[in-house]
This record gives structure tokens, sequence and C-alpha cells, in this order.
């Protein structure tokens, strides 16, 4: 009987999928700023959902803590398909380890991950420092001296100065903004001097910035001049993963109909052109298959958390 029923629930699944339709706007909720790279990814992705789910979508901007509110929203949010949300990698994981937090890998139902975007440490065009080794050299005579912005403690640009000073023992003054435009904005205005920004917002919006290493395993085909921090002898990467989740508890018929969708438009050629238009890459992992992996990341950024607890730093 009970495998009976089990049959019958998977072999309907598809078929609910196929005929869910939304009754209200659906909700994309995003934890920082319009305007920055999370916010212009997440439009993106509605323009192509839209004709693909058959109904409206809206974003929702919803900044603070680093992404834990937008996160804490969506982990509370009606289950009836109307409300889905971006996540932040490292954010979505580093949150619950650093602090009592108001959200859990657990309350998500995940649709999948669509883009993959490297750290880049970066600073004013006409900064005196003019190669990474001139902004390491002034980090190491003054310790702390040097203002770093990320858009939130446990976000990849902070994670990415935690990861140097455990590398080389360089510490930065690390300054929280609520988004990649106030920390470009805090750089040109001369009231910051660098940024662990991702080389996709950097390349596009490259006017009055100067680009001085890329954080990840080998140079970027949109910046093929710009040097690794491995080249530099420093094994360290970062990199802003951004996708999308449920509220835990939307059926799972709604949910498979997110994910088929998802599925579609990271191959859909017109969104592809799209996102590498912005100097980015599709890295699409779908449902389960992402969280898995996640659950392996979030092991390791807990063992980076008892050596290193960056919430302190």
């Amino acid at each position: 009987m009970l495998r009976r029923t089990l049959l019958a629930t998977a072999l309907a699944t598809p078929a609910l999928a196929q005929s869910w339709r939304p009754d209200r706007p659906i909700e994309i909720i995003v934890g920082f700023t319009p305007g920055g790279a999370t916010d212009v990814d997440a439009r993106l992705y509605a323009r192509f959902l839209e004709p693909r789910i058959g109904g409206t979508v809206v974003v929702a901007n919803r900044p603070g803590a680093g992404g834990e509110v937008a996160l804490a929203a969506i982990a509370r949010g009606r289950t009836d398909g109307t409300v889905i949300g971006t996540t932040n990698m490292p954010g979505l994981l580093t949150i619950p380890i650093e602090r009592t937090a108001q959200f859990k890998l657990d309350d998500f139902a995940p649709i999948g991950n669509i883009v993959g975007d490297p750290s880049a440490i970066s600073v004013r065009a006409d900064s005196p420092y003019q190669t990474i080794e001139d902004l390491f050299a002034a980090a190491r005579r003054e310790p702390e001296s040097i203002s770093f912005g990320s858009p939130g403690i446990g976000t990849d640009d902070h994670l990415l100065i935690v990861l140097l000073a455990q590398a080389t023992g360089i510490r930065f003054n690390h300054v929280v903004f609520q988004g990649d435009p106030p920390i470009r904005t805090a750089i040109i205005g001369r009231q910051l001097v660098a940024s662990g920004l991702n080389l996709g917002y950097v390349l596009t919006h490259h006017d009055g910035m100067r680009l001085l290493a890329l954080a990840a395993n080998e140079r970027s085909r949109f910046a093929p001049d710009l040097p690794t921090l491995k080249e530099k002898g420093i094994d360290v990467t970062m990199a802003s993963e951004r996708g999308l989740v449920m509220p835990v508890g939307t059926p799972a018929h709604i949910v498979s109909r997110f994910r088929e969708a998802t599925d579609d438009i990271a191959k859909d050629p017109e969104f592809i052109r799209a996102i590498e238009a912005r100097s980015l890459l599709v890295r699409h992992e779908s449902g389960e298959a992402w969280f898995a992996r996640l659950r392996e990341d979030e092991r390791r950024y807990r063992a980076l958390w008892q050596t290193t607890p960056w919430a302190q730093r």
C-alpha cells in the first residue's frame, strides 16, 4: 500500500507542476540594495521566469545584516509558491555559524544556483596603490589602517580578507555597507580605500575603479590581464554564488515547477548572453544536488570558524 501511494505521488507531481499557476504576483526577495549584482541578477531572472511560470514576478529589496533580513523573510514567507528569494554564498551558510540567526539552511527548499562571480580586490582609479603588492605592503606597514568595504559580516567580500589574514597576516580595517553601489560610491568618494567587490560588478561599473587582483583559481576570460592571488603566491579564493530558494513547506509540485523553469532559463542562449554581458558565468546547479554541495561547504566554514572566528575581525 505504501509503495503504491509513493508511486502515485511521484507520477502525479509532474502533472501537478505543469498545471500549477500562481494566483498572485510572485515576489523575489533580495537581501541587498537596488543596482547591486544580486539585484540585477534577480531582475534578469524575473524577466525570464514570467513567461515560463505564467504570472507576474516582482523584485522586493530588503537589505540589512549582510542578507539576513531577506533570508529570514523568505524562511517565514508564504508557502503557496508566490515567495522565492535570492541567496548569496557564503552568507547563506556563514550567518547561522557566526550568530544566532533568524534562519538556517533547512528552512529553505532549493530551486538552484545560477551565477558564479569571483571576488576581486579593487581601489580608486587614481589610488597610489598601483598593484596588489603596493596595497598589501601598506597594510603590512600599518595593520588595520587600510579601510576595506564589504556588504556585511560573513559575506564573500568580508571572508576574503579573513582568509587573507589567515594566509598572510595582512589585516585590513573592515567597514560594512548595505550593498555594492554604496561601496563603489565610497571608494570613488575617497571614504574607502579598497573592496572585494565581485569581478562582474566592477567590470560593469569600472569608471573610477582599478582592479588589482582576482581571488580565483585562474584568470577570467573577461579580464585576462588581471592576476590572481594564487599567481602572487597567496592560496586564497573566494566568490559570490547566487541562487534561488523557496520557504520549506512549499508543496513539492510547486518547487518542481520552479526548478524546471530555472533549469530551462539556465540553458536559454539569451539568458546566457545577458549574464556574460555583465562579465559573469552561468554556474547552474539544480535543487537537492546544489544543497548537498552546500552542506559540504557548511562543514568547511564551521571548521574555519573554530580557528578564525570572523565576526571578531
